[in-house]
């Protein structure tokens, strides 16, 4: 569906399609694992959460330089605006590059040779957000932070991402206050496998903005009060919740009881290569799953600007919300 729309839960290194792997693999010299493309496909099976993302940290062995970065970027936005994506504010985990010797310079600089044309190029604009690993410690969360110093000029603001359960957020409050000292924006994924205490707990000792994922906040009705009280944003990830196992089938997902709760709710794509489709692909699930009507699906698309972080271009902001209105549904 095209429908004009912010992406606004994107784990850029969750856009490596098994094409594109395997053209990496062979230009850096690493030799994976499966036969071809359709075995890797067949590998993207997953039973949980950890399930993936073993899968996805072995992949990123292909990613070595700055041209490897820039070209995930480039296929990424390719497939996203040719599914309505006017803005994207991309997720990327930099520990588990630098654990593999690729420096945080050669991650950010090389996404940035592709992030910083966006707009020309494919009709995109752009944020970038750095995850820190939330299964490794909080000291390498602040080393992390550290060596992005000198590139906060590309890097808007921090998430938190990975293994969720058995380390909540609490474990960050000293490089989330520190990122805040610094300008930096702030979200966090909770809420996914997670219980609802994890997304108070990031709300309140993190001082997120937007919460990623946090479909868990309906077990809590307090909570729910909460959050439609004070306008927090939810990115959701429908296609990501089915394949992870977070929901069981599409039509089962709580996304119209949240709406119909008052909740700021968003539709993302998550880990789009490896959860079966983009920005467009999880419209579509959830119009023919759930149901919704064009003005849910409008109020979606609407939701997805009004949580972006473009409160410094509140024209921009108004130009995207009226291409919304403006929409006709085929």
């Amino acid at each position: 569906m095209s429908i004009p729309k912010a992406e606004l839960h994107l784990h850029i290194e969750g856009t490596l399609e098994p094409e594109l792997a395997f053209a990496l693999a062979a230009r850096n010299g690493v030799t994976l694992p499966y036969a071809d493309t359709e075995e890797l496909r067949e590998a993207y099976r997953f039973d949980d959460l950890q399930t993936f993302l073993n899968l996805y940290y072995e992949l990123m062995a292909v990613l070595r330089t700055e041209a490897d970065f820039a070209d995930l970027a480039d296929a990424y936005l390719t497939r996203a605006a040719a599914q309505g994506v006017r803005h994207a504010e991309i997720f990327f985990d930099p520990q588990a590059h630098i654990a593999r010797g690729v420096p945080m310079g050669t991650v950010v600089e090389g996404l940035w040779r592709t992030l910083g044309r966006s707009e020309e190029t494919h009709g995109v604009s752009t944020r970038l957000i750095m995850c820190f690993l939330r299964d490794e410690s909080a000291e390498s969360a602040m080393d992390t932070l550290e060596a992005a110093k000198p590139h906060l000029d590309r890097i808007t603001g921090i998430g938190l991402d990975s293994a969720e359960v058995g380390h909540p957020p609490a474990k960050f409050r000293a490089v989330y206050e520190a990122a805040a000292e610094l300008g930096l924006r702030r979200v966090a994924h909770a809420g996914e496998e997670g219980p609802p205490a994890y997304i108070t707990e990031a709300l309140d000792v993190l001082g997120v903005e937007r919460v990623d994922h946090g479909l868990r906040c309906m077990e809590d009705p307090e909570l729910v009060e909460r959050l439609v009280r004070e306008r927090v944003p939810l990115t959701l990830c429908p296609l990501s919740n089915v394949r992870l196992r977070a929901v069981d089938v599409l039509a089962e997902h709580p996304l119209p009881a949240m709406m119909d709760a008052g909740l700021l709710c968003t539709v993302n794509s998550d880990d789009p290569a490896y959860f079966g489709g983009y920005a467009g692909d999880n419209f579509d699930a959830v119009r023919e799953a759930l149901g919704l009507g064009e003005e849910r699906l409008r109020e979606l698309a609407r939701n997805s600007f009004e949580a972006s972080f473009l409160e410094h271009d509140e024209e921009r902001r108004a130009r995207y919300i009226a291409e919304v209105e403006a929409y006709e549904f085929p």
